[in-house]
């Protein structure tokens, strides 16, 4: 009888058992996401826009909502602060996105003759984080409506429910505005399973992942393309020229930010000596509590499992993200005041010896000194090596500054006096695009360095025209053609120094004389030199020879050339190596395809001297055109050389 009663204990089911009912689950949304595509691609960039305002002003109507959802599903975070990120993903979110083009024809080029037509990149696996659950819901449904792509989302197991609010909200205002039925799914049932199927199915175009390391890798790992992002550990460099009141303000608003859960906040302040005092005086001033070595040890063991100097490899106690400060002084082993914004910890250095220097997306703040620039910017270096490619912050008045730091920190978004979480984000501090996907570039092991935007979902064709190449003639600003016209020589401005390039017979012809008459008759005093040695053929030795007495003994403003072609095509290398001695003879013959598009281009000339060619012969036309024809004895080759110079 006993055993008849016994109720049968429920068998679990395998893993091959709980793989395929997680691959089906996913099979049906991805062929419903299909049909979604093709029903999205009939419509127009007018309706498409109407759904997008239409489901963010849903999502916007439901953002206090959502924000209480989720700090009582996930125990993270501050109801005001996820209310206001929810905000920000209907409302910055969706004026950026206004008036962008993304269906069908979006740019027209009648004179480059391109055309680029806009198409969703098709199906998108969204993968979403528990720190920013249904902000990241919203943003990522609303630029996969602007794009027309369908978004099958794979949410946190811890923040399902709120994640499925957020996106029910966002799905329902859509499709009442016309959108398809299935624009935006998600799996009823959250597992590692689940979401591996999703990335890895056959249907999903590309992967939209936001979360921490192990699913951005796996994300990437999936065989498809992937916006995926990295973590962050955004150091705050705070110079000795800085208005430190604000710089405090700054720093507190933004680690207090929703305990501290965006990624782009500060982990570490790293202050100049100069202002190291002051700026802790307003820190205390402004609610920080600064722990004591004690306390400090205490909290270093409870949020990573091993105190400074230990010798330990440190990891994060996953129950840390989002949780007040007096919850995590309590869990550490002691009280702070009520009205403490965060924990502040001094530390001595960067990286694993001092954990608190680690990334922490928590409301506790490692603070050092550093004893000058150099020794702050390699903290902040030291810093990003635990979070490549997010983001790091400086406050200072000093714009040179800035620059040096934004080229030595490899970090993708550089915030500059305003609160690293809020900055990094976008549009509100700053005109960085806003999103709540941000990009680390390669540094942090991601394809996008930027803020994931709409852009990044969508595939760009390109209608080319064929084009004939502009066709160009090019002569002197100047041409002489009336008989003795070289009596122009007389008046023509800047002549004070003048080279005379020819050869031995325009000198035994007198040609050469009748030119130094001319110089002689100017109102002002002209010193010249002659350069007679000129061959029929001119050679590389020749026009090197002539630049080197031009640019080391006489510092010609005109060189005359005067004869037939050869001297003309010499004067014209002359005057190039003269003006340009860095430049050479080897790159200047190198062959082209294209004159518009030559790997060498000759630089603009004219800055040391005026060239003038006067003909005595109707030969190459060198003296009217960009060409000249240099020999080089060593290998027997003639060189025609012409640019647009």
């Amino acid at each position: 009888m006993a055993d008849a009663k016994k109720k049968e204990e429920p068998t679990k089911p395998t893993p091959e058992e709980k793989l395929a009912a997680a691959e089906a689950e996913v099979d049906a949304l991805v062929r419903n996401g299909l049909k979604a595509l093709d029903e999205f691609e009939k419509l127009d960039q007018k309706q498409v826009d109407h759904i997008v305002a239409k489901a963010s002003v849903a999502a916007l109507n439901k953002h206090l909502v959502l924000a209480k959802m989720a700090v009582e599903e996930t125990g993270r975070g501050l109801v005001e602060d996820k209310a206001t990120k929810n905000i920000f993903a209907c409302e910055h979110v969706t004026n950026y996105l206004a008036g962008q083009k993304t269906v069908g024809i979006i740019r027209e080029d009648d004179v480059l003759g391109i055309d680029e037509i806009a198409e969703p990149v098709g199906v998108v696996a969204g993968v979403t984080p528990v720190t920013n659950p249904t902000s990241t819901a919203i943003f990522k449904s609303l630029i996969a409506l602007k794009t027309r792509c369908p978004i099958i989302f794979g949410f946190h197991p811890g923040a399902q429910n709120c994640s499925v609010a957020a996106a029910k909200i966002v799905r329902d205002a859509a499709i009442e505005a016309g959108a398809p039925e299935n624009c935006i799914q998600w799996i009823e049932h959250p597992s590692i399973e689940a979401t591996g199927a999703l990335m890895k199915h056959d249907g999903v175009a590309t992967i939209l992942a936001t979360g921490g390391p192990g699913m951005v890798k796996a994300a990437y790992s999936s065989g498809k393309p992937a916006l995926g992002v990295g973590a962050g550990n955004a150091p705050a460099y705070v110079d000795k020229n800085v208005d430190v009141v604000r710089a405090a303000n700054d720093l507190i608003l933004s680690k207090h930010f929703d305990y501290g859960m965006i990624c782009a906040t500060e982990q570490a302040i790293i202050a100049d000596k100069a202002i190291y005092a002051p700026l802790v005086k307003e820190l205390k001033r402004r609610k920080a509590y600064f722990v004591n070595d004690e306390e400090k040890a205490k909290l270093e063991q409870y949020m990573f499992g091993c105190t400074a100097y230990s010798g330990q490899t440190p990891k994060l106690n996953s129950v840390v993200p989002g949780k007040s400060p007096q919850y995590i002084a309590k869990a550490a082993g002691f009280e702070i005041p009520a009205d403490a914004t965060i924990l502040a910890a001094e530390c001595k250095e960067v990286g694993e010896n001092e954990p608190l220097t680690m990334e922490k997306l928590a409301p506790v703040q490692a603070v050092l000194k550093s004893d000058n620039k150099e020794q702050g910017f390699e903290m902040c270096e030291a810093m990003l090596k635990h979070g490549a490619g997010h983001t790091a912050a400086i406050h200072t008045n000093d714009q040179a500054l800035v620059r040096e730091y934004g080229q030595r920190m490899h970090a993708c978004r550089i915030i500059w006096n305003s609160p690293s979480s809020l900055g990094g984000v976008g549009d509100i501090y700053n005109a960085i695009a806003p999103s709540l996907t941000l990009g680390c570039g390669s540094y942090g092991g991601n394809s996008v360095s930027g803020n994931v935007q709409a852009v990044n979902l969508l595939n760009i064709k390109r209608i080319a025209r064929r084009n004939n190449n502009m066709q160009w003639f090019k002569i002197p600003a100047k041409t002489y053609f009336e008989p003795n016209a070289i009596k122009y020589l007389r008046d023509m401005y800047g002549i004070e120094r003048a080279v005379i390039v020819c050869d031995k017979v325009m000198e035994q012809l007198g040609v050469v004389d009748k030119i130094i008459d001319q110089l002689r008759a100017r109102s002002n005093r002209v010193t010249f030199r002659i350069i007679d040695y000129v061959e029929p053929e001119p050679s590389v030795e020749t026009v090197e020879r002539g630049a080197a007495m031009m640019r080391d003994e006489f510092e010609p403003d005109t060189i005359i050339a005067v004869g037939g072609g050869s001297p003309m095509d010499a004067s014209k290398i002359m005057w190039l190596l003269y003006e340009h001695p860095e430049i050479s003879f080897s790159d200047v013959r190198e062959k082209f395809f294209d004159i518009r598009k030559r790997a060498f281009k000759i630089p603009p000339l004219g800055k040391k001297a005026k060239l003038v060619c006067i003909p005595t012969s109707s030969g190459t036309g060198s003296e009217v055109t960009p060409f000249a024809v240099i020999t080089d004895h060593k290998t027997g080759y003639k060189y025609p050389i012409t640019d647009y110079a």
